[in-house]
């Protein structure tokens, strides 16, 4: 029953997922913070959810939660390793004790699989049999765009728009990756270990310009190199 009804009502069931989840996430921000315990909390309840809706919905592979196909192909999925590594480019900066980089490394692990899952998997299946390079266009822009909601969390312009860029670059390497690979869980993985790298992150010129360059390039090369040598 619960199948037919999110079928049948799938776009608003889909939109329904990002709203809350920005609304969830805003409020833990703004209330907690990510090195508290309440945020990892929550965060969590919302991932057991979503995978117990994606289970109850006999969508688990459909969503990607399985072994990517042909590794080999995809180099191994080493340009990622890259990729999540810049965080760590300008410096290994330790301002929070132990139990809030715990915390933080939780959350931003459960954010991770919640972005991937909604935005790769729900969002970009849902119009993936319309047309899927909208489908590929809208699932990348969305999840870049989705990053202004930080300016509303205190972040400043300038990062929030280099973030905005290339987080849309991101999420177009990630959307190529599930087409061609048929698994998101490569996508996952590396975008939790990029978020909970995160906190040591040191500002500087390379986290605060050089970075977000690399993360724009990157991303579109290695996406490049795939749509050219991997089939689906």
């Amino acid at each position: 029953m619960l199948k037919k009804l999110f079928e049948k009502h799938e776009t608003p069931m889909c939109m329904m997922l990002i709203i809350l989840y920005v609304i969830i996430n805003s409020f833990c921000l703004q209330r907690f913070g990510l090195t508290d315990y309440r945020s990892t909390v929550i965060n969590t309840i919302f991932s057991v959810a979503l995978l117990i809706l994606t289970v109850a919905l006999r969508r688990v592979s459909y969503y990607g939660l399985t072994k990517a196909e042909n590794p080999k192909k995809f180099l191994y999925f080493l340009p990622l390793v890259l990729i999540v590594s810049v965080n760590l480019w300008s410096g290994i900066n330790i301002n929070h004790t132990p139990k809030e980089i715990a915390f933080h490394i939780l959350t931003m692990f459960n954010i991770g699989f919640i972005e991937e899952i909604i935005f790769r998997g729900y969002l970009f299946r849902m119009m993936e049999n319309e047309n899927v390079k909208v489908a590929t266009a809208v699932s990348s822009i969305t999840f870049g765009i989705g990053h202004i909601v930080n300016l509303f969390n205190g972040a400043q312009l300038i990062p929030t728009l280099l973030q905005i860029c290339y987080a849309t670059a991101i999420g177009y390497l990630f959307v190529i990756i599930f087409r061609k690979s048929k698994s998101i869980v490569p996508c996952i993985i590396a975008h939790s270990v990029n978020n909970a790298l995160s906190i040591f992150n040191a500002d500087n010129t390379v986290s605060l310009y050089i970075a977000p360059i690399f993360l724009v390039v990157a991303p579109l090369l290695y996406a490049v190199y795939i749509n050219k040598f991997v089939k689906e």
